[in-house]
């Protein structure tokens, strides 16, 4: 079974709108405000163009900035090193690491991830974090130049990986991404909630690889 992780909300904790309130605050007072602004920035091609390595960063700042009346000086703070910033989630990083000893045991498990992520975000999580090297291969949008929910993207790993469709779950908090991976001929989860994946992907594992919940941490 190939089990494949999105990164961003599944592994990270990715949330546009704190990040808005804690470095945009004054130009998006209210929390709908807030969450308006992280769509207007996150969700357009000024942003996507960066994730997936077409755009550099600071392309990326001068056109939000003139598209959203924003100050360049505060979005380069919030998105310059935001690599080196973003924080594991411990549900998902626990049940990773279950995971990798089921493996490690025997198991037949591989372990995958599928991120959109700029190339500059990857390396500093790669170089920060010692599970990313837990995984027996992936792919990032800004290595590749496609991003989710383009099938490409889905075809390099399957390609690059040998990934057997019938054989692999995939795990994305996207509704999007998680219908085009369904269309791709994977099975997929759709994560809206950390603390609920290790039942979730339980039920697509071999009856021999079990995920325990009994960690405090997880409940936290």
């Amino acid at each position: 079974m190939n089990v494949v992780f999105d990164l961003g909300a599944v592994l990270f904790a990715w949330e546009p709108t704190r990040l808005v309130q804690a470095y945009l605050a004054q130009h998006a007072p209210t929390e709908a405000a807030a969450v308006a602004m992280g769509r207007a920035l996150f969700h357009h091609d000024d942003w996507t163009g960066f994730d997936c390595g077409t755009r550099t960063l600071d392309d990326a700042i001068a056109r939000m900035s003139a598209r959203l009346s924003l100050p360049a000086g505060p979005l380069r703070t919030m998105l310059e090193g935001l690599g080196e910033r973003l924080e594991p989630i411990g549900v998902t990083v626990d049940m990773l690491e279950q995971l990798v000893a089921h493996r490690e045991a025997g198991q037949p498990l591989r372990l995958y991830y599928l991120s959109n992520m700029p190339a500059s975000y990857a390396r500093a999580i790669e170089r920060r974090h010692a599970f990313m090297q837990r995984f027996d291969g992936g792919v990032f949008s800004g290595d590749v130049k496609f991003l989710k929910p383009e099938r490409e993207i889905y075809e390099v790993l399957a390609m690059r990986y040998a990934l057997d469709p019938q054989q692999t779950v995939f795990i994305d908090d996207s509704a999007a991404n998680v219908e085009a991976a369904r269309a791709f001929g994977w099975q997929a989860i759709h994560c809206t909630t950390p603390a609920m994946l290790p039942s979730q992907l339980q039920r697509y594992l071999p009856v021999s690889t079990t995920l325990s919940v009994s960690n405090p941490r997880l409940l936290a």
